[in-house]
């Protein structure tokens, strides 16, 4: 097969995926002054049930890029406080409204509003180039290094040479399987039904999380509705469809906590999407001329909705390795090996957080046929308010959060003078 380039120029990086991780790697890169192009197989941004979480570290990240106070002119809900319903014990979780940052709370957002946001600025930039409907296919290597990636580009395939390429292509990446990069399965014993409910005058105006003895369910304001997360024990989904749509419509009525004929509107399975949830991370993420970030490097957990935020700090670690080298036009593995170090101790320890709640929090309670009192973690945040600031900081910060470099900064503004 013949493959025909995009352009007639090396890039200095191609991006397979349009995701938060992509997107926001490309937008520095182009800030930078780089050249850097986008695949995206999709050809919109329009995915319902995708992590709608903005949280404060990314946001800390708009700011120090000078589009923080755009950004927030988007429609968004805001959650500075969460809550957790065991039974009939009502337990504070988390509070962010005493974070010092800009933006104390947890912004609930359509990912395809952020994508965009973000895909709208780097246009600004001459480097930026954006590709939808673009799926890649494989990559080339020529003497054991990456040199290209093969992509079908409006039904045309292409071969986009590159100084680097980037795999942020999500947690089944293409590329990570064609560089046959080793996945170590860390295990998850859950999945997860997504599905909306209209919300009503009347109803609650808290996101929170409601624990009963075999059912767990998470409600997300979204304003105009509630986006619903119902746990489900891993393989689950065959066993709940069997038992029919009426059985299940009637186990979300019990966990509404308001009026339970708003179960009614799941109309048919169509309305119910199933997440299959991984927690894995790939024991390199380099090999020369090639490297994985955000979920194609470690796929997270939705406990705590992290994982855009985990893939946003990833983009900005790797901006500021990288973008300073790609000025060279060649990237050396021992670089593409700082990123990894850098972001891989804070993806360890967000995964043993998440396995952590998975095993002894949740997993227990969707076995459990009856309790009398919380776990003992929530209890201990009855007792001990102070212990609310560590959630707070784990789910506002993360464990290492990043920051645009000053030399990013100043080559910004540089380069706001060509534009």
């Amino acid at each position: 097969m013949v493959f025909a380039m995009l352009s007639d120029s090396t890039l200095d990086c191609c991006i397979v995926g349009g995701g938060p991780a992509g997107l926001m790697l490309a937008l520095l890169l182009a800030r930078a002054g780089r050249s850097v192009m986008v695949l995206e197989k999709h050809t919109d941004f329009l995915r319902d049930f995708r992590g709608d979480t903005i949280h404060p570290s990314t946001m800390e990240v708009m700011y120090e890029l000078g589009l923080l106070d755009r950004f927030l002119q988007l429609p968004h809900q805001k959650i500075s406080q969460l809550f957790g319903q065991f039974g009939k014990f009502r337990i504070p979780i988390a509070d962010l409204s005493h974070l010092p940052v800009r933006a104390p709370y947890i912004a609930l957002m359509p990912q395809w509003d952020f994508l965009n946001f973000i895909a709208v600025e780097a246009r600004r930039y001459p480097g930026f180039e954006l590709h939808m409907g673009a799926e890649a296919t494989d990559i080339v290597e020529e003497n054991g290094e990456v040199k290209a990636v093969r992509a079908r580009i409006q039904g045309k395939s292409r071969e986009i040479r590159s100084v680097l390429t980037v795999a942020a292509d999500g947690r089944d990446s293409i590329l990570r399987r064609r560089a046959w990069l080793p996945v170590r399965d860390l295990g998850a014993p859950i999945d997860v039904l997504w599905f909306r409910l209209s919300r009503q005058i009347g109803d609650p105006e808290e996101t929170m999380g409601r624990f009963e003895p075999g059912r767990i369910i998470v409600m997300l304001n979204r304003g105009g509705y509630w986006q619903c997360a119902f746990v489900i024990p891993k393989g689950g989904i065959d066993a709940i469809r069997k038992a029919g749509l009426d059985a299940f419509r009637k186990t979300v009525a019990s966990l509404l906590g308001f009026s339970p004929d708003r179960a009614a509107e799941i109309h048919s399975w169509d309305d119910v999407k199933l997440l299959t949830v991984k927690v894995d991370r790939l024991e390199s993420w380099c090999k020369p001329g090639l490297l994985c970030i955000g979920d194609a490097a470690h796929a997270m957990s939705p406990i705590g909705g992290v994982g855009i935020n985990l893939a946003v700090q990833d983009a900005v670690a790797a901006a500021n390795i990288l973008a300073p080298r790609l000025a060279d036009g060649a990237i050396r593995l021992d670089t593409l090996r700082l990123v990894q170090k850098r972001r891989e101790w804070p993806t360890r320890v967000t995964q043993r957080l998440q396995l952590m709640i998975q095993n002894y929090v949740i997993a227990p309670t969707l076995q459990a046929e009856r309790f009398e009192r919380p776990p003992l973690a929530a209890r201990m945040l009855t007792t001990w308010p102070v212990l609310r600031r560590i959630p707070a900081r784990l789910l506002a910060l993360g464990v290492r959060p990043e920051h645009v470099s000053q030399e990013l900064r100043r080559a910004s503004a540089q380069m706001a003078g060509v534009r």
